[in-house]
């Protein structure tokens, strides 16, 4: 049988950890398009449509007739395109990533003693008949009561910057999570459990690193 090898359309280094943990063979492609969400959709589509919008635009790349990837050739009949997004959710808003030390401060305040939703969008195209596939993954995740110290300290880190929802629980974020149910590798930014079922039901193999 033949086995793919992944494109990721992230260059998220919490993502591509992830993989490289599972020991898949993967390459990492940066994505330039708009992450803004479409209002019209609800929240599990408006997560959807960013992350097919990263999917497609690689795909679009890989397939055109001078692809410019700057990348090893690759092999479009058994390749496999993962695109992804992630957003937390905290009743009826969501959390992107901040955008001063104000909204990181005015996100994780929000959070603080409550539980929340981190919902990641994953969206594949395999490249060898540009089928289309997608899911979504919810973890909900419990915050301690968070003092304001609490949060302008962590906030100096600059970790929450370039973070959903302002923070991050594989790093100096986890002290704030008491609890959590559902995958934690969701929350980090892709959850591998999931995408592994379609992979089955699908019948891809994937090349794996020793």
């Amino acid at each position: 049988m033949m086995t793919k090898k992944i494109i990721l359309a992230s260059q998220s280094p919490r993502r591509s950890e992830i993989l490289k943990k599972a020991k898949y063979d993967f390459v990492s492609f940066p994505t330039h398009v708009s992450e803004i969400p479409d209002k019209n959709l609800n929240t599990d589509q408006q997560i959807i449509d960013i992350a097919s919008r990263k999917a497609k635009y690689c795909a679009q790349v890989f397939t055109s007739e001078t692809p410019d990837h700057g990348l090893k050739p690759i092999d479009i009949s058994r390749d496999l395109i993962l695109a992804a997004d992630t957003m937390v959710c905290n009743l009826d808003q969501i959390l992107g990533k901040p955008e001063s030390l104000q909204m990181a401060y005015d996100f994780l305040k929000s959070l603080s003693g409550k539980t929340h939703e981190v919902k990641t969008a994953v969206y594949l195209i395999d490249l060898a008949n540009l089928e289309e596939t997608s899911l979504i993954e919810t973890t909900g995740v419990t915050f301690k009561t968070l003092t304001d110290n609490d949060i302008w300290d962590y906030i100096k880190t600059g970790e929450p910057m370039d973070r959903a929802g302002a923070y991050a629980i594989q790093g100096l974020g986890g002290k704030f999570v008491s609890g959590f149910v559902g995958d934690y590798d969701n929350v980090v930014g892709l959850p591998l459990h999931a995408i592994e079922k379609v992979f089955k039901i699908k019948g891809w193999t994937f090349k794996r690193l020793d």
